[in-house]
């Protein structure tokens, strides 16, 4: 019965679902689903890197913290995606904190156990690559932002960003599916929540943003890209 759930589970991440049932076993013999409630961590930044992540169903904060505390998110993940990307194929310790921001259902993999059975399995590992390529792309037009774009700039393709991350569409316009607090935000590029306030207030003015009832953003895409590009 739990073989029957991972197996179910598994299925539905993009990098395993074109796998063949006899494919896909070896990975089913080799996990765990666990439940995981809010506010629970994950992992810590800097402990011992042995396992990936697959989200079933919640939501997953990963942030860096420095030698201050302060906190720099850098993205907030959903089902169907894994975690953390640079866990194949390094040594060391996790790369930042991943902590539970709605109760998930993870399924739970050791790393070393997964690299064996990726080597048998080629096209797995290609598109392994293409996901990890996909980051890698993402992680070069943030820092591209950061140095070419001004503050205002910068909180726009941060919110196109999360039209594409963490939106789905809703008429004309993206509703973000995650709460974002201002200082969550102002963590993602390393800004003030004041700027962001402000900012937000500005785009909310020229009606380019807006909140549902319940507080989640709505984002008007075509006119916020327009406003920069």
């Amino acid at each position: 019965m739990i073989n029957q759930l991972i197996r179910a589970q598994l299925k539905e991440v993009p990098i395993f679902k074109e796998l063949t049932p006899e494919e896909l076993e070896p990975f089913v013999d080799i996990s765990q689903s666990r439940l995981y409630k809010q506010k629970m961590l994950v992992f810590m930044q800097e402990d011992p890197l042995d396992r990936v992540f697959f989200i079933q169903s919640g939501k997953v904060k990963i942030y860096k913290t420095d030698m201050h505390g302060k906190e720099q998110i850098i993205s907030v993940l959903e089902a169907g995606e894994m975690f953390p990307h640079a866990g194949f194929f390094r040594k060391g310790g996790y790369p930042a904190h991943a902590e539970i921001i709605e109760d998930a259902t993870l399924i739970v993999t050791p790393i070393d156990q997964f690299e064996e059975i990726l080597i048998k399995y080629p096209e797995l590992c290609i598109k392994l690559f293409k996901v990890l390529g996909e980051k890698i792309i993402d992680l070069q037009k943030r820092l591209e932002e950061q140095i070419l774009h001004n503050t205002y700039e910068q909180i726009i393709m941060l919110l196109l960003r999360l039209c594409r991350t963490n939106g789905v569409k809703a008429n004309d316009r993206y509703k973000l599916t995650t709460h974002f607090t201002n200082r969550e935000l102002a963590n993602m590029i390393g800004t003030s929540r004041e700027t962001i306030s402000r900012t937000i207030s500005i785009l909310k003015k020229k009606g380019f943003v807006d909140f549902t009832d319940d507080g989640f953003y709505l984002l008007d895409h075509m006119r916020l890209h327009d406003e920069i590009f």
